[in-house]
């Protein structure tokens, strides 16, 4: 069988994703994704321009932690772009916090602020599944304040998106639009040879252009390779993990080992039933009896 040589970058790394959407020259990527993923066809954000994220640090390990891409509108909206590869504990809590950050900046110092605010949006890309009970099943999460009464939005100055890309699998035959194609080529370019015909437009023939791995120069193939390097050791931690709990033969700790998977996104229930060759029901049971809930 003759091995697959892979031809664009992975998004989901670090260095990919920033590659895309992290460089003034590629800010029209950048832009159109915003506008298409905030279904912002009728008040399109027309210009941005990126603002360091430094600016949220204190310490080095800070950096570590900070979101990706920070970039403000010529309106002077805010927006906190990140991917995330791995699921942790209080994701949710961590891009309630990163929003904190624009807004707090906005606060004019020496002069009497009458707390007038742009909007903030956050956009969170992952790779894992939130797996949260009474949420719509689609990959594609808008969350705003809303009054629990009226279902209404109750303050639109705050806007959570979130991706749960694994969740996306449609094919190409089934892309109905510009959300359906984003999510199509982030989830899937590393895995195609060219630009497929339902995809060619301005925007999609750039990004691939801009993910074609041979045309880097030799010190940012090294930087990607590294950034690979990190993304698949970080996925195979994963099923290794799995296989270890299996060889120690422990039945408690396996199970256990499982659950903390499920319970982080890495896996579905589905999933992890079936690489211990039990039904769904069975695993559930198992749970129950070592008190573990999800």
């Amino acid at each position: 069988m003759e091995e697959f040589i892979e031809k664009y970058i992975n998004p989901f790394t670090d260095f990919g994703f920033k590659k895309i959407f992290g460089q003034e020259y590629n800010k029209d990527l950048l832009l159109d994704f915003l506008n298409t993923i905030l279904l912002r066809g009728n008040d399109p954000i027309k210009e941005i321009k990126y603002k360091p994220t430094e600016q949220y640090t204190f310490t080095i390990e800070d950096r570590k932690s900070i979101f990706d891409i920070f970039c403000e509108s010529e309106s002077g909206e805010r927006f906190i772009v990140e991917m995330q590869k791995n699921n942790q504990t209080h994701f949710l809590d961590r891009t309630l916090y990163f929003s904190t950050l624009p807004i707090i900046d906005q606060a004019q110092k020496g002069a009497e602020w009458d707390y007038k605010l742009s909007a903030v949006y956050v956009v969170a890309v992952m790779d894992f599944n939130l797996n949260m009970d009474g949420v719509h099943n689609g990959c594609l999460h808008h969350v705003k304040l809303v009054e629990l009464e009226s279902n209404k939005v109750f303050h639109d100055k705050l806007t959570f998106v979130y991706l749960e890309m694994p969740k996306f699998t449609k094919n190409l035959e089934e892309l109905d639009d510009n959300v359906d194609k984003w999510l199509y080529v982030l989830k899937n370019i590393s895995k195609l040879q060219n630009l497929p015909d339902k995809l060619r437009n301005r925007i999609f023939e750039k990004l691939f252009k801009v993910a074609e791995i041979a045309k880097y120069t030799h010190e940012e193939w090294i930087a990607y390779q590294l950034s690979l390097k990190d993304y698949r050791d970080n996925r195979a931690s994963i099923q290794t993990a799995i296989e270890d709990g299996k060889k120690e033969g422990i039945k408690e700790g396996e199970i256990r080992t499982v659950h903390g998977f499920i319970k982080h996104g890495y896996v579905t229930v589905e999933q992890a039933a079936k690489s211990l060759n039990l039904t769904k029901e069975q695993l559930l049971s198992d749970f129950k009896k070592y008190n573990l809930v999800l």
